[in-house]
């Protein structure tokens, strides 16, 4: 199934074209990669799991990275390194929270590459802060996280359990604006979760729901 899969661009291709997104509720599963192939649905973590185990088969080390938000939901990145800069493969409802070639030179910086086009329905600007890349070869014996056909919940409680690095300072937050309409419509095309796109009032953003798919 993943032979063909030579380059992490090949990764990506196959999480957008050939992997629906997962509907189910957020939080509601949390498939292995095994059965991500097998249902060929994923949301942003068993995308990412599946990400960082293609990446493996081409000789990278399976990490994922947890992009952390306020008044929204995570979003996962498996991450890969070429000659020392970062690069990303990522599952996503949102156009704007999938890959990033391996530009850059620090995981902050690659964190930072989706701080503009992430956002939650309301328009705000919701990234915060991210984790340390982790190694899954850590859940290889406990968890056969690979092999497996079980749900892996142990991984993204490792994940959001470990210390994030902030990125704005409190006065930043303050200030900031929210999305202008071009670019909120940008990141829906191709979104099948709802809302798929209905500018809200500036009162919504007291309202926003927390937690919805990536």
């Amino acid at each position: 199934m993943l032979p063909r899969l030579t380059t992490p661009a090949k990764i990506q291709q196959f999480l957008d074209e050939e992997i629906a997104y997962n509907r189910e509720p957020d939080g509601a599963t949390c498939y292995s990669p095994q059965t991500v192939l097998r249902k060929r649905v994923a949301h942003c973590m068993e995308g990412a799991l599946l990400g960082a185990m293609a990446l493996r088969n081409l000789g990278y080390s399976p990490l994922l990275v947890d992009l952390e938000a306020v008044r929204d939901s995570d979003h996962v990145l498996a991450v890969y390194r070429v000659e020392g800069n970062w690069g990303a493969v990522a599952k996503s409802d949102y156009a704007g929270l999938r890959s990033r070639q391996p530009v850059y030179a620090s995981i902050r910086e690659l964190a930072m590459s989706y701080f503009e086009h992430y956002y939650n329905p309301a328009g705000e600007k919701t990234l915060r802060a991210y984790s340390r890349p982790v190694n899954l070869s850590r859940f290889d014996r406990s968890l056969e996280w690979m092999t497996t056909t079980d749900e892996v919940w142990d991984i993204p409680a490792y994940l959001c359990g470990i210390q994030h690095t902030r990125i704005l300072a409190r006065p930043m937050e303050r200030k900031l604006a929210r999305m202008d309409r071009r670019l909120y419509q940008a990141g829906r095309v191709g979104g099948v979760m709802e809302p798929l796109f209905e500018w809200p009032p500036a009162a919504s953003i007291r309202t926003v729901s927390r937690r919805r798919p990536r």
